[in-house]
């Protein structure tokens, strides 16, 4: 097992985002056990990065608060939760699990979960437009009839139907101060899980949830600025941004600059939104982001495997 050292407080500090596909593997059920079994070695991937970083640890929600919304439906005469509160359930279910594999793979560090609001614009057109696929694949003829009874918008994927949610732009991380004070205590901070939970201000500055469900990428992207840290790293299943994906010919990207990969074309509900968050971090200053396999985190990190995201070359070094 690694212990922190320390002085792990000097260390660089990182942002993680652990996708929700690779807690979860793609058509593999849902069920406790076998997601605790996925945070246990995603917890040993991010406890070796530990011995020399400073960690902060985000992760996806898609396929855990699609669940918990079709739970929340099945019951009768119960009116369903809204995404809101699904998505804080998530955020603390997860976050529950990262931190006790957390603290026993890190004997004797400090780690904390904290339920993590984020802001984000109520005339976003996001909310006109449900892009962010949550929950599981249904058969075609299964996505239509559960669309039509719930009122749900549905999407093709993978040759069947995923329902589909609004997912504006994170504009503030309301409790930014709070994670920053935890980060300079030397406490390993999981937070702004499943992108946050979606609220928005209103005329009388008060808070209320919505309903909708943040990009986990963009909300890491935010988090990464506000705390100045190092470096941000984006795990997923896909070890790789590759080129002419899905083609037989593709080929990994292992490194790029800022400006230099369009993520508009890639898959909007894969690649797209990891390019953008690392383009985001890096040209706010960052000093390079990384997309790769969950299970290859140090080797992704050290630009050893994976996509490397650099800045974009200042007119001086052309």
């Amino acid at each position: 097992m690694t212990e922190l050292a320390p002085e792990a407080h000097a260390r660089p500090l990182v942002v993680v985002a652990l996708g929700g596909n690779a807690l979860a593997r793609r058509g593999e059920p849902l069920d406790a056990d076998r997601q605790r079994a996925r945070l246990r070695e995603a917890a040993g991937a991010l406890a070796e990065i530990a011995r020399e970083h400073r960690l902060v640890v985000t992760h996806g929600n898609g396929p855990q608060v699609g669940l918990l919304a079709l739970q929340a439906a099945a019951v009768p005469g119960v009116a369903a939760a809204p995404l809101d509160v699904l998505g804080a359930e998530s955020e603390g279910m997860i976050g529950y699990w990262i931190e006790q594999e957390l603290s026993n793979a890190l004997p004797g560090a400090e780690v904390a979960t904290l339920l993590t609001r984020v802001e984000v614009d109520p005339d976003d057109p996001a909310f006109a437009r449900p892009t962010k696929p949550i929950g599981p694949v249904y058969a075609p003829a299964e996505g239509r009839r559960i669309a039509a009874a719930r009122g749900w918008a549905m999407a093709e994927d993978r040759g069947g139907l995923r329902r589909v949610v609004a997912s504006p732009e994170p504009r503030r991380i309301l409790e930014l101060r709070t994670i920053a004070l935890l980060v300079a205590a030397g406490v390993l901070v999981v937070c702004g899980g499943g992108g946050g939970i979606p609220v928005v201000r209103g005329a009388d500055g008060g808070l209320r949830g919505v309903e909708a469900v943040i990009d986990k990428d963009r909300s890491a992207a935010l988090l990464a600025q506000g705390l100045a840290a190092d470096r941000l790293l984006l795990l997923t299943d896909v070890d790789a941004v590759y080129a002419d994906w899905p083609e037989p010919a593709r080929r990994p990207i292992r490194s790029a600059r800022a400006g230099e990969l369009d993520p508009a074309a890639f898959d909007a509900g894969s690649m797209a939104p990891k390019l953008d968050a690392a383009r985001r971090f890096v040209s706010a200053g960052g000093r390079s982001a990384h997309i790769g396999a969950l299970s290859q985190a140090a080797d992704v990190l050290a630009s050893r495997a994976g996509t490397e995201i650099l800045p974009a070359l200042r007119a001086s070094q052309l």
